[in-house]
């Protein structure tokens, strides 16, 4: 197996995880079968439990793994699929020491940063190469900016991995920032310089350096960075900031031959050039769509572009595969319940309300249901956007005045939404959700089994605590309200649809989770193709 190790510096959300997966999509496309992880310094055991505020999405896996949001750019851009053994954390990590010192486990002996927490954060790349042994490339991306103390271990163990596997089986890739000085004029690389030298410090010395770029790289400016920096020209990359998709990001390192550079120090130079076309015509969908669709995400975390990242992410592929953009509108729920629907929603072609956790800002969600569903307007509601839509039909059709979600009100009269039943006595608030992929039995004749080419079954992601209550489920059914799909162990209601609307759907698992560029989630194909059609009947 080869190894790619992509560390990053200078400042923060340079991209390095684009750059990472970008990487990975271009060596797919050589043919070569690629595989990604991230290690991520920070001392929580995983992203679960943080804010998005502080972390943006939490992404998760098929074996219900909550991880960094990296890991949705790199199940979108290749072909891999991840488990919790893709993402590590300096919290996994220490927990594992700590336990493994009180078994006994190290013989009596002094416990140490090195070599035995060194020796954990190997043991994860060793134990992923092993159990993928058909994987040709692991690329591994390091979370936060070289010189942080609580990265140093990451960088100290894998330079000893590379000494270990050989070095020729290894590329170091080092993403910085080539900062524009408007007032000078000019790009400066000094930046660029420090961050390698303290890379080397550390006993790393970069073969790759990809410089992060508003301009492009000027030779000047190339030849210094490769003589401070200690490596090729050529071997000096830029990554231009795009200026439509981030879909751009691998034919833009392409022009600099990245893949080139990446396969020659690895051994891997044989490998055909990447074929590239059917991503470039995705590329050229999402830059010159023949249509346009308005669409408002009704959320409490609006402000964040990362919060709900699958979600615009879901979005720009069922747009590119209806050759359709997408215009988002961010919609404060907050603002719906001081100023009313129609007020701060208006006219749009499809409404949508992601998932999230609290009771701020979900009298709003209640309120974005009722206008789409009064107004006609495609609705698409995402796990808590699914249990809101319940709620609006039970107060609003069924007549159930207080209805409710008991996560909102534990004393409402009407709780069509409750907790799971295993979910009480729960302490722990980590890893404790219902999560990960299940299999779900769809109902013939709905718009659901329709819109999954009349499957008969589907295994979707799910992140949640709470649930549809069966104890309503007849009495809404019987004003009009559809379950079209139920989980297959237990029945727990996973789609719910009205049938005499043009399209309003909740579905309570993440749909977002498994949409691709060219393999648009049908969920979100479906909404948005019904978005298109408000948008021409409309228009």
């Amino acid at each position: 197996m080869k190894y790619i190790f992509v560390t990053g510096g200078v400042v923060s959300s340079l991209g390095k995880g684009l750059a990472a997966a970008s990487i990975g999509t271009l060596l797919e496309h050589r043919g070569l079968k690629v595989l990604m992880q991230k290690f991520d310094p920070y001392l929580n055991v995983d992203p679960g439990t943080m804010s998005p505020y502080q972390h943006g999405e939490v992404y998760v896996l098929d074996d219900g793994a909550e991880t960094d949001l990296d890991l949705g750019h790199y199940e979108r851009f290749t072909s891999g699929v991840l488990s919790r053994m893709n993402n590590l954390t300096s919290g996994q990590v220490f927990d594992s020491v700590i336990r493994k010192e009180r078994r006994g486990e190290y013989l009596g002996k002094t416990v140490q940063f090195i070599p035995h927490v060194t020796d954990e954060i190997k043991a994860r790349i060793h134990e992923v190469a092993e159990k993928n042994p058909d994987v040709d490339v692991l690329i591994t991306e390091i979370g936060g900016t070289v010189g942080d103390m609580e990265g140093l271990l990451f960088l100290e163990a894998l330079r000893q991995y590379a000494l270990e596997v050989g070095k020729e089986n290894v590329c170091f890739i080092h993403v910085t920032l080539l900062p524009y000085i408007k007032a000078a004029g000019e790009a400066k690389t000094k930046p660029t310089q420090q961050s390698v030298a303290k890379l080397r410090e550390i006993g790393i010395q970069p073969d790759i350096i990809i410089c992060r770029t508003e301009t492009d790289l000027d030779e000047d400016n190339r030849r210094k960075i490769a003589m401070f920096c200690n490596v090729e020209r050529k071997n000096v990359v830029a990554f231009r900031d795009v200026d439509h998709s981030i879909y751009e990001c691998p034919l833009d390192l392409r022009r600099d031959k990245i893949d080139r550079l990446v396969v020659d120090k690895i051994g891997l130079g044989h490998t055909p050039s990447p074929a590239l076309e059917s991503w470039e015509r995705f590329v050229q969908r999402v830059i010159h769509p023949k249509h346009k669709v308005t669409i408002a995400v009704a959320g409490k975390y609006i402000e964040l572009q990362d919060a709900y990242k699958s979600i615009y992410e879901s979005l720009i592929h069922a747009g590119a595969h209806h050759d359709t953009k997408v215009h988002v509108v961010r919609v404060d729920t907050e603002e719906i319940e001081d100023k009313g629907a129609r007020e701060v929603i208006g006219m749009v072609d499809g409404i949508l309300v992601p998932g999230g956790f609290g009771d701020r800002g979900t009298e709003g969600k209640i309120l974005a249901a009722k206008y789409a569903r009064e107004k006609r307007i495609p609705y698409f509601g995402i796990c808590l956007g699914m249990q809101i839509a319940t709620i609006e039909f039970a107060r609003n059709v069924c007549g159930l005045k207080g209805a409710n979600s008991t996560e909102f009100d534990k004393a409402t009269p009407h709780p069509v939404i409750c907790l799971q039943e295993e979910q009480k006595g729960v302490e722990d608030m980590g890893a404790t959700m219902r999560l990960g992929a299940s299999q779900a039995i769809l109902f013939a004749g709905t718009r659901a089994a329709q819109l999954y080419d009349n499957a008969e079954r589907i295994q979707e992601r799910h992140r949640h605590r709470y649930e549809f209550n069966s104890d309503y489920q007849e009495r809404l059914q019987e004003k009009g309200l559809v379950i079209s799909s139920v989980s297959a162990d237990e029945g727990l209601v996973e789609i719910v649809e009205l049938p005499d609307h043009p399209f309003y759907i909740g579905a309570q698992f993440h749909p977002e989770f498994q949409s691709k560029p060219n393999h648009p989630h049908p969920l979100f194909s479906g909404f948005v193709a019904a978005a298109l059609e408000h948008a021409q009947r409309e228009g």
